[in-house]
C-alpha cells in the first residue's frame, strides 16, 4: 500500500553553489530508483542554520513530496546517508486529503430555525 511522505533534504552546496539544481536532478532520480512517485519538489533557497553543529553554517533546503511504499523510506535513507551533497535529512508520512464534504442540515434544524 502506497503513502504519501514528506522529505526534508540539507544539501551540502559549499563550494560549488551553482550546481544546486544538479545535485536536485540526481536526488530526483535516486527517488525514482527506489520506487518512489515525485508528486512536487520546492526548492527554498540557501539558509542560514541558528546554530552550527557540525563543518557547515549554512545548507541549500529541499523539500520533496512523492508516493511510495513503507519501505522505500529505509532505502532513501540508507542511500543519502553515504552521499556526500545531502547533510541532513527528514523524512515523515502526510495524512490522507478527505475530500470536504459541506453539512447537510437535517429537516429538524431548519424547521427548528
Amino acid at each position: 500500500m502506497k503513502h504519501r511522505y514528506e522529505g526534508l533534504l540539507v544539501l551540502n552546496t559549499k563550494g560549488n553553489e551553482d550546481s544546486a539544481k544538479e545535485i536536485i536532478e540526481r536526488l530526483e532520480g535516486d527517488f525514482k530508483k527506489e520506487g518512489a512517485k515525485i508528486e512536487q519538489v520546492q526548492k527554498m533557497d540557501k539558509r542560514q542554520f541558528s546554530y552550527v553543529a557540525g563543518h557547515l553554517d549554512a545548507g541549500y533546503f529541499v523539500n520533496f513530496i512523492f508516493e511510495g511504499e513503507p519501505q522505500v523510506i529505509d532505502k532513501l535513507q540508507a542511500r543519502f546517508k553515504l552521499n556526500s551533497d545531502v547533510y541532513r535529512q527528514h523524512f515523515q508520512k502526510l495524512h490522507v486529503r478527505k475530500p470536504y464534504k459541506p453539512r447537510v442540515k437535517k429537516e429538524k434544524e431548519v424547521k427548528a430555525e
